[in-house]
């Protein structure tokens, strides 16, 4: 017998954000739809960079998907295939719209092609667009005490610090780069190497700097656990998949240029599976 078919919002994330539909896997069936909707309107506002040619356009995309926010939460959805049933979810759940202001203006900054100036502009901006995702995918699971949304938050960042370094190369062949314009001058790298895709060797300490940054955020995020409702989990195993690229990473020697990086791994879906059987991000 064939597997049932997936919702157009699971398909969309199995396709474009696999390793979250991977977590959401290990949700509770009663919503874990609720989860791939959530994840299918994260893919449509972060790929608005990708989608349009010119800043005006991005913006304009950006303000229909607010308005379809206003709408879900005036209970007048526009018809497609994300916005009905996200706002199904949301009604269902409650979830807080501040989250979904926040994700959205995040991505503002991605109209900017100009670099952050230092470490704390990219943590920020990695909170920004990763965070607000996170915290309403714990109250999606019906999580929404402090500990679990400080736990969000911060896993949160480490998975988008965890995709921009992963980005890397992406952003280049685009003339775009998320590295820290300071640490990129400490090191002796330079955007038209990078852009080149021929980087100079401060590259890879540029990317352990911020890789080491991401460790620290996920170590404060770990010392939560015990305060965190295991019902959070499924949200919070993005901290296991940073473990898992972080990892690789370091044993690529930080080179973000090696093809190796690319490379499926079967470790992947394995550790995720193992952290959701016993229960620990």
């Amino acid at each position: 017998m064939a597997p049932p078919a997936l919702s157009a919002c699971a398909e969309a994330v199995r396709k474009h954000d696999n390793d979250r539909f991977l977590t959401a896997l290990f949700a509770p069936a009663t919503v874990r739809e609720d989860l791939f909707a959530l994840y299918a309107f994260n893919h449509e506002v972060a790929k608005t960079r990708e989608v349009v040619t010119e800043p005006t356009l991005g913006q304009i995309r950006l303000q229909w998907w607010r308005e379809s926010i206003d709408g879900a939460y005036a209970g007048t959805p526009r018809r497609h295939e994300v916005v009905e049933p996200l706002a199904a979810s949301i009604a269902r759940h409650g979830l807080d719209r501040t989250q979904f202001d926040l994700l959205i203006d995040g991505r503002e900054a991605d109209m900017d092609d100009e670099a952050p100036a230092d470490m704390e502009c990219l943590v920020n901006y990695a909170q920004v667009t990763g965070a607000p995702l996170a915290r309403l995918a714990c109250q999606t699971l019906g999580v929404r005490d402090q500990a679990a949304m400080e736990a969000a938050r911060l896993v949160g960042t480490v998975w988008a610090l965890t995709g921009i370094l992963r980005a890397t190369p992406f952003l280049a062949r685009g003339h775009r780069s998320r590295l820290p314009v300071t640490l990129m001058v400490e090191h002796g790298v330079t955007e038209p190497a990078l852009f080149d895709l021929k980087p100079e060797p401060g590259l890879s300490s540029v990317a352990a700097a911020v890789a080491d940054t991401a460790r620290s955020l996920l170590s404060d995020a770990r010392r939560l656990r015990r305060d965190v409702p295991k019902a959070a989990l499924p949200a919070l195993l993005p901290a296991i998949l940073a473990d898992h690229y972080l990892g690789r990473m370091a044993a690529a020697g930080y080179d973000l240029m090696n093809p190796i990086l690319l490379r499926p791994s079967v470790r992947r879906p394995l550790s995720v599976g193992w952290a959701a059987t016993i229960g620990r991000w």
